[in-house]
């Protein structure tokens, strides 16, 4: 079958931080995660958006917690996409979410092979960026054999890497990983962290903010290329500033490549990362 934005749908859910891509593309949709704060249940990006999520937690002494869509949430949205001949689900590593295993239990359920969940094995901006590469061949006509063979490259050739104030928040969420192996550093040490193989791992510490900085722009001089086709990613929580100086970073050192995104990240992703993080994601998509 040949795929195109007319007959193929994309899925994401709410941790790609990409609450408006419904917006911007007529064949998308976002399903939700939820953070609980006390005894609500919020949809992250539709319940709560980020800028009252962050004015909430620092106004609360009630630690957030996170749940996954459930089966019946992405029955609802793939149901909702009868037109479409294909949908592709994208969605958080399944090592810190059980959001795909939702996805393919409601695939199942539906019972005729449209679907094909995805296990992206990363977070936030990065899943919107591989939506985005699925979307451009979409629009000049893919078959699921380019898509799947994408999707493996995007598993093994893109780049993250964030830094946190601090890893309370990763501990008490339970989604620290490999970089556990930092916890407890000293005041003012920032820890540098990316995802491998679907969990957060470790990749330096340093000491206080301007050095942490300047480890996302010597990944920026490294990990990328000034280039057509290098497509880049910013996302931060509760950092405008910061993710501003680093937009300003990227634009000016990679003139040629094309910065796709710059997102805050929503209640769900924030409730694990915590106030204060910033995001540097790259891939180069030759597609």
């Amino acid at each position: 079958m040949r795929l195109s934005g007319a007959n193929t749908a994309i899925v994401l859910d709410s941790t790609a931080d990409l609450p408006d891509a419904a917006d911007r593309f007529p064949n998308w949709r976002v399903v939700p995660l939820y953070v609980n704060i006390g005894d609500e249940s919020l949809r992250d990006g539709v319940d709560i958006d980020p800028t009252e999520f962050y004015a909430r937690l620092r106004e609360t002494r009630v630690f957030p917690t996170t749940s996954q869509p459930t089966p019946g949430d992405f029955l609802a949205c793939y149901r909702e996409l009868d037109a479409y001949e294909r949908i592709y689900s994208l969605h958080v590593s399944a090592r810190v979410s059980g959001t795909f295993g939702s996805a393919e239990a409601a695939g199942a359920e539906l019972g005729d092979g449209r679907v094909r969940a995805i296990d992206t094995e990363t977070a936030s901006a990065s899943i919107a960026m591989l939506a985005l590469a699925i979307q451009r061949r979409l629009e000049r006509g893919t078959s699921d054999e380019e898509i799947d063979a994408l999707v493996e490259r995007y598993r093994h050739e893109r780049g993250l890497i964030f830094t946190v104030d601090t890893l309370e928040f990763l501990q008490r969420g339970g989604r620290i990983g490999k970089a556990a192996a930092f916890a407890g550093t000293l005041l003012q040490v920032k820890p540098i962290l990316s995802i491998a193989d679907g969990e957060v791992v470790p990749v330096k510490r340093v000491r206080g903010e301007r050095n942490a900085f300047a480890e996302l722009a010597s990944a920026l001089e490294t990990r990328t290329r000034d280039e057509p086709g290098f497509q880049l990613g910013i996302a931060h929580a509760a950092a405008p500033e910061r993710a501003a100086e680093l937009e300003a970073l990227v634009r000016g050192r990679r003139p040629q490549a094309e910065l796709e995104l710059v997102v805050a990240l929503g209640a769900v992703i924030g409730s694990h990362a915590g106030p204060g993080t910033l995001a540097l994601f790259w891939f180069h998509d030759d597609g």
